[in-house]
């Protein structure tokens, strides 16, 4: 008898393949829009496992009606959006797919910066809109990178290959964890660990790269964006959470701070009012992890975490390996 599994979105064909491989009937919503709240009740039922999105929410109502549920695999590497202590009390196991996405994001992360600091997306407008009329030797000048400070919150893989990245651009790296990394990590990225105001308050591009939780949430609220430097720039690819997107508006809109480029919002897809009104900032639709190799990874990662868990196995990237003891 084939094992159902619920897929919430489409996903690479590398991971439709493992799935199939190992008797798994999928059933895939394949709509652009997340699958509706009445369907994911209705397919859960009968599902033994379920490969979600970072935007499906997976909590107790739903987890009561999946009396079969043996797996959530998470297509990102945050689980915030599943409810894991419902999960393990109901011995369902939840698996992400950490790693495979770390370059990706970090490279997106570069390219706002870069994005931000030579303002590309505002200069793409103007040539496009026909207001170009030659060579002006004060035409959307931005800022270098040479020389100025990378403020880094959240210093594990993405982080670090943040840092490593613009230690190629002859950047200063500074940090916030929530513990100073090893000497033997810290010392090739040229990495000092600061206290997190220092760190706000002499960053010149300040990137935020830490997991959710609501301990963080809006980390980067008014106070904090005070503390900017003028001609600083906020780059968020972790959480919308993590910033008061109101705040950072009021802070764009008076100049307080130089720009932002962001790739995820407080409450995605939707945008804070008056923020796609501003030139100082780029906004990604959340393509972080978006590059074929990663999302091909991820896939095929979160594939095998199913099909392990139906097979009895315990998975690689198990989040609560309680549900084994």
């Amino acid at each position: 008898m084939a094992f159902k599994v619920l897929i919430t979105k489409k996903i690479p064909e590398q991971g439709m393949i493992i799935l199939r491989q190992n008797d798994c009937e999928s059933v895939v919503h394949e709509s652009y829009r997340p699958i509706s709240r009445q369907r994911f009740m209705t397919e859960i039922k009968d599902s033994d496992a379920v490969i979600s999105m970072l935007n499906n929410r997976i909590a107790e109502p739903l987890l009561d009606l999946g009396q079969k549920l043996k797996v959530v695999a998470n297509l990102a590497a945050g689980t915030d959006n599943i409810d894991i202590q419902a999960c393990t009390e109901r011995g369902v196991a939840v698996t992400n797919t950490p790693g495979v996405l770390t370059e990706a994001t970090a490279d997106l992360t570069l390219a706002l910066i870069l994005s931000a600091a030579r303002r590309v997306v505002e200069a793409d407008r103007y040539l496009r809109e026909g207001r170009f009329s030659g060579w002006d030797p004060l035409l959307f000048t931005g800022s270098s990178l040479s020389g100025k400070t990378l403020g880094i919150i959240g210093m594990g893989k993405i982080g670090q290959a943040v840092a490593k990245r613009a230690l190629s651009f002859d950047m200063k790296i500074i940090y916030h964890n929530r513990s100073p990394l090893p000497e033997d990590v810290a010392a090739p990225l040229e990495a000092e660990y600061l206290p997190l105001d220092d760190l706000i308050q002499k960053a010149d591009f300040l990137s935020l790269h830490l997991p959710y939780s609501p301990e963080v949430h809006h980390l980067i609220d008014k106070e904090k964006l005070e503390m900017m430097k003028p001609d600083a720039y906020l780059i968020n690819t972790a959480r919308g959470g993590h910033v008061d997107e109101k705040s950072l508006i009021k802070h764009l809109k008076a100049g307080h701070i130089q720009g932002a480029a962001l790739d995820v919002f407080e409450r995605e897809p939707l945008l804070a009012p008056g923020l796609t009104d501003l030139d100082n900032v780029t906004l990604l639709p959340h393509l972080g992890s978006a590059t074929k190799e990663a999302r091909s990874a991820m896939a095929k990662m979160a594939a095998e975490s199913v099909c392990a868990v139906l097979a009895g196995e315990k998975p690689q990237n198990i989040v609560n390996p309680e549900v084994y003891e």
